[in-house]
């Protein structure tokens, strides 16, 4: 057999099982001369092999406890991309620094519980909405289950106009639970005695 073909194969094994197979070099030398391959029995690479195994069923199972946290911060990432898409470049840059010390983390908080309740399969389904409501609306986003189509959480901001004092943002969220009826206070922020502009601006 030639060398290079011998070779590929080799790369081939190896990169196919992920390192966990090693090629055994007595194999080549059989087919180059011919003669029949011994039966099986065990080596110290084998056990190396098999070991490799069990740590590989581990790591896989630490993936999969690791799953609720990764879909927990995926949605976090997602919520601050969507709330500042709502803010847009006119309202940011004014409140910015009271939504990330103030608003946010008790944002992801109830993010973090809500998804702690929820059963595996629901869990895997969540996905969250990408077009914030624009105008004086109150939308900021949706988790859902993508599968049910039904809201499981629901963030908003309200622009408030309190007399003598200006307009504040209060920001809040429903969930599934008690059919949204609730309002699950996050916090306020103080726009000014201005008239605020709109969403997405």
């Amino acid at each position: 057999m030639k060398k290079w073909l011998q070779k590929g194969l080799m790369i081939s094994v190896a990169v196919l099982t992920l390192g966990i197979i090693a090629p055994n070099h007595e194999i080549w030398n059989h087919l180059e001369e011919g003669k029949e391959l011994r039966t099986y029995t065990p080596n110290g690479n084998n056990v190396a092999s098999a070991v490799q195994l069990d740590q590989l069923s581990t790591d896989m199972q630490e993936e999969t406890a690791d799953e609720p946290q990764q879909l927990v911060q995926t949605m976090k990432t997602a919520a601050k991309e969507q709330a500042y898409i709502k803010f847009g470049t006119r309202i940011a840059p004014v409140i910015s620094d009271d939504f990330e010390e103030r608003i946010f983390p008790k944002m992801e908080e109830a993010i973090e519980s809500t998804v702690a309740r929820l059963d595996n399969d629901t869990m895997r389904s969540l996905s969250i909405t990408e077009k914030p409501s624009g105008n004086y609306s109150e939308k900021i986003f949706h988790i859902k289950n993508s599968q049910t189509k039904k809201d499981v959480i629901r963030f908003h901001v309200r622009t408030e106009n309190r007399l003598d004092d200006g307009y504040y943002y209060n920001f809040h969220y429903h969930t599934f639970e008690d059919q949204f009826a609730k309002h699950y206070d996050l916090g306020e922020i103080y726009w000014s005695k201005n008239t605020p502009p709109k969403w997405l601006s």
